[in-house]
């Protein structure tokens, strides 16, 4: 019986390993992402302990100096919270990029599985009719030699 063999392999293949690639690149950027919004997260923990130590600082003894110094803190806080902010919607970007690479490289690759499937069909199809005109010809020449 003969074997099927897809003479667009190498092709698939390297559809594959473009979509393994992107797959990869894809969980990347995710990562990259999770570690931006927790650095966001840390960040504006620490505002809210600082803020709760100027609540506590107003409350106690008037002291200027550690109010003051204490607003300053919030203040360049609340900076490093909007840089950190644009990070996070600058990697949120990136991973909305790796997301439609990984789905193109994923219909390249379904393009390239139904390319296949459709050979393979192809393939079966001539099998069959050569199967069928080898049975076509034993028939006839059963019948023939009878005769």
């Amino acid at each position: 019986m003969a074997k099927f063999i897809y003479r667009m392999q190498n092709i698939l293949n390297i559809k594959e390993k473009l979509e393994e690639q992107a797959r990869n690149e894809y969980a990347a950027q995710r990562a990259a992402l999770n570690e931006a919004e927790e650095e966001e997260e840390r960040l504006k923990q620490e505002k809210s302990r600082y803020e709760e130590e100027g609540r506590r600082i107003r409350n106690s003894k008037l002291n200027l100096r550690d109010i003051e110094e204490n607003a300053n803190s919030i203040a360049i806080l609340e900076g490093f919270i909007r840089e950190q902010h644009k990070a996070v919607l600058k990697e949120e970007k990136k991973l909305e990029e790796r997301r439609a690479e990984l789905e193109d490289a994923i219909k390249e690759r379904k393009i390239q599985d139904k390319l296949k499937e459709h050979a393979f069909d192809e393939f079966k199809a001539d099998l069959n009719r050569e199967e069928a005109k080898e049975i076509d010809q034993l028939t006839s020449y059963t019948y023939g030699s009878k005769k």
